[in-house]
């Protein structure tokens, strides 16, 4: 009988043939989407890992190449793939905006009761599209508009924290299984 090399793990493959491999002459070829995720250097670096977790670590003598794979497959996924990508950009959080201006135009000049359930009816049109972040701008212009008022005066900073807290409110109670933030400016 010949004696293993110590360097070496006997591969059983699936047509039953029994092979001595040492880690240096393991080669690993990825295909579907991990193909070109990884360097192939470290692909030989985690393949070698492997070879020494089940030679050294289990202290194994044979394995099937199907508990290789497996192995070894469970080593890449334990890598973040984002971060083996670095020339893709992140992901851009989906922003809906909305004008207040033209809301307070569509609801007539002082109508303050008809602008915040048309502001309500937006809020719930955006959140319709599951956005990360709903914008609306243009707040001051809207509540001089409201007011009726040129200047900035104690009745536009009561409104302006009027539509603020009316908007959070709304937020809070349409989006209550959403992940999603309010930006009002």
């Amino acid at each position: 009988m010949i004696t293993l090399a110590s360097d070496c793990l006997v591969f059983e493959m699936a047509g039953g043939q029994s092979i001595p491999f040492s880690a240096e002459m393991i080669s690993v070829e990825l295909t579907g989407d991990e193909a070109g995720v990884f360097d192939p250097e470290f692909i030989k670096h985690a393949s070698n890992a492997v070879f020494h977790y089940f030679k050294h670590g289990l202290g194994r003598h044979t394995i099937t190449v199907g508990e290789f794979a497996g192995a070894l497959e469970k080593v890449l996924r334990g890598f973040n793939f984002d971060a083996a990508l670095p020339d893709l950009p992140p992901p851009q959080p989906r922003v809906i905006e909305s004008d207040l201006r033209r809301l307070a135009d569509e609801s007539g000049n002082g109508c303050e009761l008809f602008f915040f359930h048309r502001l309500r009816d937006e809020l719930r049109l955006q959140l319709e599209q599951e956005p990360q972040l709903v914008r609306f701008r243009g707040l001051r212009g809207c509540v001089k508009q409201l007011a009726g008022a040129r200047r900035w005066c104690a009745r536009c900073q009561t409104l302006h924290e009027q539509i603020v807290d009316y908007l959070r409110n709304c937020l809070t109670l349409e989006s209550a299984r959403k992940n999603c933030a309010l930006l009002v400016d």
